[in-house]
């Protein structure tokens, strides 16, 4: 069992940047794929980014060119670099784990971009 925590949320202008972090616990961490997915009030959550454990990432169109996901496996860490930030980037961040059946939550991150 892996358990995620958030954190590297703010308030940022527009075109600024912030890195989020996700610190995991837990055994066998480097197994698990790693996302980072978001969600406004009134929306589903939508995955923002993906890393597996062999390295390879997958993004959602619109943050495609601004933000990079990377993962330290021997910190237990996943970052979520993001720059040129919009507006429409407003929401709570969560972290994810999965492997197999299990899938993991953080409590999420509020990131605000005001214009």
């Amino acid at each position: 069992q892996v358990r995620v925590a958030e954190s590297g949320g703010g308030l940022v202008q527009a075109g600024g940047s912030l890195r989020l972090s996700c610190a995991g616990s837990g055994s066998m961490f480097e197994f698990y794929v790693m996302g980072w997915y978001r969600q406004t009030p009134g929306k589903q959550r939508e995955l923002v980014a993906a890393v597996t454990s062999a390295g390879e990432t997958n993004y959602a169109d619109s943050v495609k060119g601004r933000f990079t996901i990377s993962r330290d496996n021997a910190k237990k860490t996943v970052y979520l670099e993001m720059n040129s930030l919009k507006p429409e980037d407003t929401a709570v961040y969560y972290c994810n784990a999965k492997w197999g059946g299990a899938v993991f939550w953080g409590q999420g991150t509020q990131v605000t971009v005001s214009s």
